[in-house]
């Protein structure tokens, strides 16, 4: 059957909640992004190689997510307003400092949305993947001196803890029209938009509470996934997992730890659903659904800090 609901298109930025500033300038520097404090120095503006402003990080007592901004297109965002409401989602108001516009409200777990008319973040295809390596008689890479600073091209997708797996996915669906991608049990789920979108754009993790889990940060190949580990570490940011592939998306990854037990992803090479093709979803045995290769997964890497003594389950 074909959906005929109206969805969003594009994340335009997060917003998250940290308790220190400076430990995220640090962080997010190191991670390769450009990182602009305001002038009042009340937040940070993080933006990847393309120029966008992708996040907003805040001042706060304690991590947390403080909203996420989706983009839809002027002729959906009327079917859109209607279904966020026929979703029982709750009305909300825009908070300080956000932009006023479009339309704002809290999903079943409490997480603050916004859906506004704005440009298309996401890619329109799939960018090639090639790594080419050199032929007999030449080098293959350069010395480790002069390897470039890894600076992420875009986000490409952000995943969630959530009490309720099914839940969530059902009312991002009706909601916004986030289309699943895969799941395992209800586990962990992946989802996406419809218009032409990674294989994932949100994705959802079963925990006890709510809870921000990690960013994805795409880079051009997989050495670049290396690269950015290496980097993160010399800059004293060794805690994480990875560098391995993942099995559902099948993206490269290394994820890296940041001060408050969340992570940031460095990501190659993920899945890519173009505008209205029907992906075959599927559900996958817990086993056959993280990773296909890579180092065991760390205990810390499934904990929610949200949710204090307690790890996703």
């Amino acid at each position: 059957m074909t959906d005929t609901r109206a969805a969003v298109h594009s994340i335009d930025h997060f917003a998250l909640n940290v308790p220190s500033l400076a430990d995220a300038a640090r962080f997010y520097r190191a991670f390769g992004l450009g990182v602009e404090p305001a002038a009042d120095g009340t937040q940070l503006d993080l933006r990847a190689g393309d120029g966008h402003r992708w996040a907003r990080i805040l001042p706060a007592a304690a991590k947390s997510l403080a909203y996420l901004s989706f983009n839809c297109y002027a002729r959906d965002f009327d079917t859109l307003a209607r279904q966020v409401t026929q979703a029982g989602a709750t009305p909300a108001d825009a908070p300080p400092g956000a932009e006023p516009d479009g339309l704002w409200f809290h999903d079943p777990d409490g997480n603050l949305l916004q859906v506004r008319v704005g440009p298309k973040t996401t890619p329109s295809a799939k960018a090639p993947h090639v790594t080419v390596g050199a032929g007999a008689n030449a080098r293959g890479a350069v010395v480790r001196s002069q390897v470039q600073t890894v600076r992420p091209d875009r986000l490409s997708h952000v995943l969630l803890f959530t009490p309720d797996v099914l839940r969530a996915i059902d009312f991002y669906a009706r909601a916004i029209g986030l289309r699943l991608s895969d799941k395992s049990l209800d586990i962990i789920a992946f989802t996406h938009a419809p218009h032409g979108s990674d294989h994932h754009l949100v994705a959802f993790a079963r925990s006890a509470a709510r809870g921000w889990h990690h960013a994805a940060w795409d880079v051009r190949d997989l050495d670049m996934v290396g690269q950015g580990a290496a980097q993160m570490a010399a800059a004293g940011y060794t805690r994480g997992w990875g560098t391995g592939r993942h099995v559902l998306g099948s993206n490269y990854f290394h994820y890296v730890q940041d001060p408050w037990g969340s992570f940031n992803e460095y990501s190659a090479d993920i899945d890519f659903v173009a505008a209205d093709h029907p992906w075959p979803a599927g559900d996958f045995a817990p086993e056959d659904s993280l990773y296909q290769w890579g180092p065991d997964v760390p205990p810390d890497f499934i904990h929610n800090t949200e949710a204090p003594d307690t790890a996703a389950r």
